[in-house]
């Protein structure tokens, strides 16, 4: 039966987000490469009952994690109207029905889609398939007890990322994808624009009747995610469009307002300021990377002037099948005629400056002559007296001569000038003529070819008429309409129609052969993972049976004991052979059939740690085993299960939008993050809380920590290297110099080393790297001990006083007297000093302390809320096991116990509830005010003791000066 309202597995997780880790830029960088892989886009679902049944648009998106297609209403939707199980489904679509409409069938499901057009329902057909069989593929894929788990949509990091213990059951041959490429249709790459990411923007998106009842809670939520702060799927942004001139409009977009945690604001260099009036500014940017909208007018000349080379190209293909081409020839004669009225201008240009040239000569001629006729004459002066005189014709003749040599340089001057523009205006003369008779030579070819074109018109204008003349015969016989003729229209419609129709069955064929041979090989792989289950069935069950068998044996010997001194009793051989079996742990060497093997518990667990020591004791070991077990049994419980399912729908939720913290999402991380998805939920939290680092540094900032961390000394390299394998030596990412993880560790080790140079590095802060290596890369390790030790820790938490840390252990024994008071009089009592344990919980958030299942947990917990988790379990510790620590009465045996106790608790959802419920209430502001209390008297203590050092240094230094040291032999003597 068909599916009749959307919704009917609609997700019940929250719209919860966790906000974006990352700068804006490296954030939609990597958006867009992950959304580059994403199968989705609109289709129309074939939904609804009654009058109200019919086909609305909805938006797909393909899972891969769970080979889910899930639907929502818009591509903003936090929760999916339902979802369509791919894995196990068949498609199909029939030629005869309408265009783009296809089925999925699943178990007792069938889902009727449309899509815009054939081709786009091909390209989905062929993508749906394509995931399809890829699921199929990697479906054996994975750790032997996680058949159902779901298949990572994200490529785990870290060290435990790169553990492959896959088994892949049938590798396909290469025949098999070459038929399969062979039956593949033939589609668009990218569905013709209509699928992907893109199409989001659709006008399917906008349709107000996209109503359904059926899912009217679902539908409100959605609605109502779209008013929270920061719940929009895309930055809404206000686009304009300016004409700054006449040629050319540019587009400008409404810049969103910086948040008001980061005030610092970079102004873009293209941006534009306003203000309307009020203290509301905005910032107008261009946008690159849009389009151009075409002016109105262009758009009108386009249309008027805007023939393309195209047609003028097919209009132009009958004259040349002529023999002619006029086109040439005018194009020739447009260059030509264009090259002669430059010719001209250059002409009329050069007459331009010779008339000026002349002018200029005549001017000057003029000049010269004025200058020749205003020379004085030359006058002898009449006697004078002796002396006056004789003066008096000195200084004239003196002026008279300086005048005549001005003249006579000038006059020359002039001559020269003279003879260059005479020249100047052969040289002239000369290019005239040669102008001139180059423009008779234009004339004469201008003409030649005015007499070809004419002759060519003249031939097109003939074979016009005889092509009008042919044609009226045929445009007479059509008007009457002939009976044969139209049969034959009619025989070449029916003709066309069969061979789409051919075409159609044929496309139809390829794929339902290609469906066939897919289902085939799933249903191959279904039945050899069913025969698989069948014999690990059949191992366990001989397995019980022997051990229920020897079981028995042991029930008998102690109802009926029977043993003898000189003989050993059978129930002794019984308990050592189960012993044997029971110590014996699964090594990569033995597994030629690892699928049949028995034992669940293998040589390390899931995160690398090795599940029983081997230098311990047979008791230890054997307890270390029943351990392992255990925490076997409890991953495996139902409670587990759910907590699994409620992070797949969350992801699911937020597969249109980035995650935002919200109560929802703390609930979740409070039950703790499943193994598959750590990696990726690490790297929001981490991102999270270093954001305001990173933005403000260049995106290869570690690599040049890194750089500068191999060519300087670095003096806190030396306690590097010695700690970097005593790390941890039960960790096989960690257990020897070639270990994969040992160079990682250093390289973020020496990186925040030269980051922290008043820290350097603290006994501590290995292991906390350590932890974050084996779900992160290098780089957001890095960040993630700089969230750790700059954003959750106080000051001085991890530097040589340590006095963050002392001042923990002060507010944690408050903590204690206040929720625990009946267990920290008992130590008080018995003056034990806790503290000396618990400061290490403190210092490396747990670890080496807690069995591995329950720490990851509480770094879940811990990189989404920080240091007030660490509070939190360290009194749920006490908590868990405080009947225990009453029965003791003796300072030995309580601290004996406080050493080992938190091994002992595997149970981690009890731990958790009283962690997150009997704690309550534990605001952290009273943590903080606790903090500033006993840093005061710690600072005061600290004082204290440094000067009490000093006094003692001094007097040690007086008194070994007055002191004089003899040998023993000089004693002796």
């Amino acid at each position: 039966m068909h599916e009749e309202e959307d919704g009917s597995e609609a997700s019940p997780c929250t719209a919860s987000r966790i906000a974006p880790a990352r700068s804006v830029d490296v954030a939609e960088v990597e958006a867009a490469k992950e959304q580059a892989s994403k199968l989705c886009g609109y289709l129309h679902k074939l939904s609804g009952k009654g009058p109200l049944r019919g086909y609305k648009p909805r938006w797909f998106v393909y899972d891969p994690r769970k080979c889910y297609f899930y639907y929502f209403k818009t591509p903003q939707d936090a929760l999916p109207l339902g979802h369509i199980e791919i894995g196990d489904a068949c498609f199909s679509y029939d030629v005869e029905g309408e265009e783009g409409q296809f089925e999925i069938r699943t178990t007792g499901k069938e889902f009727l889609l449309k899509a815009p057009s054939r081709q786009v329902m091909h390209y989905w057909l062929q993508q749906l398939q394509q995931k399809r069989w890829e699921y199929s593929s990697t479906r054996g894929a994975g750790q032997r007890d996680s058949w159902s788990s779901p298949t990572l949509a994200y490529a785990p990091t870290g060290l435990v990322g790169q553990d492959n213990d896959a088994l892949v059951f049938d590798k396909l041959s290469d025949s098999m994808e070459k038929v399969r490429s062979d039956l593949a249709m033939e589609t668009e790459t990218d569905g013709g624009g209509m699928v992907g990411i893109q199409s989001a923007r659709g006008p399917s998106a906008a349709n107000p009747l996209n109503f359904s009842l059926k899912n009217f809670g679902t539908e409100i939520r959605n609605s109502m995610s779209y008013l929270r702060p920061g719940r929009g799927g895309e930055s809404r942004r206000s686009v304009f469009y300016t004409n700054s001139n006449n040629n050319s409009a540019e587009e400008w977009e409404l810049v969103d307002a910086p948040t008001k945690d980061f005030p610092e604001h970079k102004h873009h260099p293209d941006a534009h300021r306003h203000s309307f009036g009020s203290s509301f500014t905005f910032d107008f940017v261009r946008n690159s990377a849009r389009p151009k909208k075409p002016l109105l007018r262009d758009m009108m000349a386009s249309g008027r002037f805007g023939r393309t080379s195209e047609t003028r190209s097919a209009e132009s293909s009958p004259v040349e099948c002529n023999g002619s081409k006029p086109l040439e020839m005018q194009l020739r004669l447009q260059s030509q005629q264009e090259e002669l009225g430059r010719m001209q201008h250059e002409q009329a240009k050069l007459r331009e400056e010779l008339a000026s040239q002349k002018e200029l000569v005549r001017l000057l001629q003029q000049t010269l002559r004025t200058s020749q006729c205003d020379r004085p004459p030359v006058h002898r002066p009449p006697p004078a007296p002796a002396s006056s005189a004789a003066s008096d014709q000195t200084q004239g003749s003196e002026v008279t001569l300086q005048e005549a040599g001005q003249l006579d340089a000038l006059l020359q001057e002039r001559n020269g000038q003279v003879q260059d523009l005479c020249g100047h205006m052969e040289r002239l003369a000369l290019e005239k003529e040669s102008l001139q008779q180059e423009l008779k030579g234009l004339k004469i070819k201008v003409g030649e070819i005015n007499d070809q074109l004419g002759m060519l018109m003249e031939t097109i204008q003939a074979k016009d008429e005889v092509i009008i003349k042919l044609s009226q015969p045929s445009s007479e016989q059509s008007a009457t309409p002939n009976e044969g003729s139209l049969s034959l229209n009619k025989d070449q419609e029916e003709v066309d129609i069969l061979k789409d129709s051919l075409q159609g069955y044929k496309s139809q064929n390829k794929f339902l052969n290609k469906e066939i041979l897919e289902l085939t090989v799933l249903r191959r792989n279904a039945e050899s993972r069913e025969k698989t289950f069948e014999a690990k069935y059949t191992v366990l069950e001989a397995k019980l049976c022997q051990v229920e068998s020897k079981f028995l044996v042991l029930l008998q010997e102690v109802k009926n004991p029977v043993c003898s001194s000189s003989e050993q009793s059978p129930a002794r051989e019984v308990i050592s052979r189960l012993l044997e079996d029971a110590l014996q742990v699964e090594s990569s060497d033995q597994q030629e059939h690892p699928i049949f093997k028995p034992n669940i518990v293998g040589e390390y667990d899931t995160f690398g740690f090795k599940t029983v020591p081997e230098e311990d004791e047979e008791e230890e070991r054997l307890f270390a085993k029943v351990r392992a077990l255990e925490l076997k049994s409890l991953s495996m419980t139902d409670q587990e299960v759910s907590v699994g399912v409620k992070w797949e729908n969350y992801l699911a939720s937020i597969m249109n939008r980035d995650p935002v913290r919200s109560p929802e999402l703390k609930g979740l991380f409070r039950y703790g993050v499943p193994h598959e998805h750590r990696s990726l939920v690490w790297r929001w939290c981490v991102s999270f809380h270093v954001k305001k680092f990173r933005d403000n540094l260049a995106p290869d900032y570690y690599e040049t920590l890194l750089n500068v961390a191999r060519d300087k000394p670095n003096p806190a390299s030396k306690q590097i290297e010695l700690d970097l394998l005593r790390t941890l030596p039960n960790n096989k990412h960690y257990s020897s110099p070639s270990a994969g993880g040992i160079q990682k560790l250093r390289n973020v080790l020496m990186a925040f080393s030269w980051r922290n140079p008043d820290i350097g590095y603290c006994q501590g802060l290995n292991r906390l790297a350590a932890i974050a290596l084996l779900y992160l890369d290098q780089e957001d390790a890095f960040w993630c001990l700089i969230a750790i030790v700059e954003v959750f820790m106080p000051r001085d938490y991890y530097t040589k006083t340590l006095l963050g840390s002392q001042v923990d252990q002060r507010v944690f024994k408050d903590l204690m007297s206040e929720k625990l008071p009946r267990l920290h009089a008992h130590f008080e009592q018995n003056k034990v000093d806790f503290s000396l344990i618990t400061f290490n919980w403190f210092l490396v958030v747990f670890v080496d302390s807690l069995v591995s299942d329950i720490l990851f947990k509480i770094w879940d917990a811990f990189l989404y809320e920080g240091p007030k988790i660490i509070f939190r379990f360290a009194l749920a510790l006490f908590k868990y096991k405080e009947e225990e620590f009453l029965k003791l009465q003796d300072s030995t045996a309580i601290f004996k116990y406080l050493r080992h106790f938190t091994h002992t608790i595997l149970d981690s959802r009890k731990l958790m509830n009283i962690a997150f419920g009997d704690m309550n209430p534990f605001p952290m502001r009273q943590i903080q005010n606790r903090r500033s209390f006993h840093l005061e008297k710690v600072r005061l203590e600290l004082t204290e003791l440094e000067a009490i050092r000093q006094t003692f240094l001094r007097e040690r230094e007086t008194s070994q000066d007055r002191r004089s040291f003899v040998s023993d032999d000089e004693e002796d003597n």
